[in-house]
């Protein structure tokens, strides 16, 4: 019923920037509490930045100050703003979604709690 598609990623220096978006169709965009994760080779899928249904957000140590997460309802999109980027950035980034039936804390990059993911875009920040 929900799909979600990621667009945006790509390959870039260190430093460089890149804006990824994720596309909602199916269900209530504004509904959707929000995520991107984001996974190297190697290793286990890992939470970058959540934001909520009224916009309160929260980053990743690694990211934060770099990295801004908005959504657009009108639209039912999602973004992920990526500045000054490293090549630890290096990924496969995914967005996810859930909606939740009760408001609850604790959510924000906890994988468990996410029942829609996109098919990922690849970001890779060479040296």
């Amino acid at each position: 019923q929900v799909q979600l598609v990621e667009s945006g990623g790509g390959s870039v220096q260190s430093g460089g920037s890149l804006r990824l978006s994720c596309t909602a169709s199916g269900g209530t965009f504004g509904d959707f509490r929000l995520a991107w994760f984001r996974q190297a080779p190697g290793k286990e899928r890992e939470g970058v930045s959540c934001i909520s249904r009224s916009g309160e957000n929260a980053y990743a140590l690694d990211v934060k100050g770099r990295f801004t997460i908005s959504r657009d309802n009108a639209k039912s999109t999602l973004y992920l703003q990526m500045n000054n980027l490293k090549p630890e950035d290096t990924a496969m980034y995914y967005c996810a979604a859930f909606s939740p039936k009760v408001a609850f804390s604790g959510w924000c990059l906890i994988r468990r709690y996410f029942d829609y993911w996109g098919q990922g875009t690849q970001v890779t920040v060479s040296s």
